[in-house]
């Protein structure tokens, strides 16, 4: 057994015999922002064997503060998330398999994404994508750990199918649209950051290597400004619950339609198409040049032109800033882009 994991192997709840099975685990990581950048750091360090992390988003400096596997440099060439992620990952481990993917994670893509995984992890930044996992995980029985962290306060529970409350269980509707702060208007500070993913990734290595009778749970709620702390037992899931009882993945089942969102605080939209495409970025950029200011990398292509600016992916998603109006980033997606 490598040396490297010694330390974690003295550890008599995980020894020889628990790191073996770590080395053979697959998880999913949805969502490479702070809480997922600090994820996939944990589980690397740990030897879990294969990491799939899926992200939409790319490195801005406002995120250096808080998600700490990116620099200056991936800021500076507005590198993918998930790309910057697997890049340092495989200065910290280059003995795992890293599988960096840059998309939205969405009902047409989320079911093939945590097929062959053992364990989902929540480091997302939005309800609508954890009612999605929700439901993808109860319909393929994949144990997920929700996990959320705003200002100074954050919140986790982890959820075994048919054995645990679902999310739905405990919180049976989307919170209405500005209804909960984000990280954009009440800001967050690390220290939060690093006690949810800590609680998260404790979690699954109690679950990766067998332990399930160690997990908490629980809902676990955090304020380490306010020094609050509490731990509310969960009881068994909800008998009327839609998803994990009526077996009704409403999420799953939306009509397929072009996406978009507003990135709150941000004065952004996201644009997402119906179909799934892979743009030529270098075409692109060729037909783009003289109408603004065109950079492009492998992965995106950014133009810059009157009061917008478009971050454009390879899978055809938009990053339209310059308005929070989902119909003027609309129209400047089809007057630009046109797919």
């Amino acid at each position: 057994m490598n040396e490297r994991y010694s330390r974690q192997i003295l550890f008599a709840e995980i020894g020889k015999d628990g790191q073996e099975k770590l080395l053979k685990s697959r998880v999913l990581i949805v969502g490479c922002g702070a809480l997922g950048a600090s994820h996939a750091e944990m589980l690397a360090r740990a030897g879990v064997g294969f990491l799939r992390i899926v992200d939409r988003d790319f490195v801005e400096f406002t995120n250096l503060q808080r998600q700490t596997l990116f620099s200056e440099q991936d800021a500076k060439e507005r590198l993918p998330k998930a790309i910057a992620a697997k890049n340092r990952l495989k200065e910290i481990n280059s003995e795992i398999e890293v599988e960096a993917i840059v998309a939205d994670v969405n009902r047409s893509n989320i079911e093939n994404l945590l097929e062959d995984c053992d364990l989902i992890l929540d480091g997302t930044d939005n309800f609508q994508t954890r009612y999605l996992i929700n439901d993808a995980s109860v319909k393929n029985n994949k144990t997920w750990i929700y996990g959320a962290a705003v200002s100074s306060y954050g919140v986790t529970m982890t959820i075994i199918p048919d054995k645990t409350p679902c999310l739905r269980c405990v919180f049976e509707e989307i919170p209405g649209a500005g209804s909960s702060p984000t990280c954009d208007t009440a800001g967050v500070i690390q220290p939060i950051i690093a006690t949810i993913s800590a609680i998260q990734i404790s979690e699954a290595l109690k679950i990766l290597v067998g332990k399930i009778k160690n997990l908490h749970q629980s809902l676990i709620q955090i304020d380490v400004w306010r020094n609050d702390w509490r731990k509310i037992k969960l009881g068994k899931p909800n008998a009327e619950c839609k998803t994990c009882r009526q077996k009704f993945f409403e999420f799953l089942e939306v009509e397929n339609v072009e996406f978009s969102a507003v990135l709150c605080g941000r004065d952004a939209v996201q644009i997402s198409p119906p179909n799934s495409t892979v743009l030529d970025l270098p075409m692109l950029a060729e037909k783009l040049k003289n109408l603004g200011k065109v950079k492009q990398n492998e992965y995106l292509l950014r133009l810059s032109v009157d009061q917008y600016e478009l971050t454009i992916f390879r899978d055809a998603r938009a990053i339209v800033r310059g308005t929070d109006d989902i119909t003027t980033a609309r129209s400047v997606y089809a007057k630009y882009v046109g797919v």
